[in-house]
């Protein structure tokens, strides 16, 4: 079951919601009709339980949010951005363990 926890980014609110976060951010860029994008996404889910309230877990669905995937420079799905302080210290392509991206936030609190 999704996270009720996970925020949906548009446009209007990546500046605020993942720029702007005073806690680490987790974006993963995503299309439902991406199988290892349905992988990642009950880690994902996983994770937003756990990190509550320490980090932000966000998706950007590719395919409604062009201009972000185009901004992002997102060539294949799923790609994970982490972001500290308004900037973006990782990318990652693909699906990961849940340890190896749990051990990635536990490094930007």
């Amino acid at each position: 079951m999704a996270s009720d926890k996970i925020l949906y980014l548009t446009d209007e609110t990546f500046e605020t919601e993942a720029v702007q976060a005073t806690s680490p951010v987790l974006i993963d860029f995503y299309a439902d009709w991406c199988g290892p994008c349905k992988m990642v996404a009950p880690i994902l889910d996983s994770l937003a339980d756990k990190f509550d309230g320490k980090a932000k877990i966000c998706k950007v669905n590719v395919d409604e949010q062009r201009k972000l995937s185009i901004a992002h420079k997102v060539m294949s799905i799923p790609t994970l951005l982490f972001m500290k302080d308004g900037e973006i210290v990782e990318r990652v392509t693909g699906a990961l363990p849940q340890a190896t991206l749990e051990e990635k936030l536990n490094n930007l609190l």
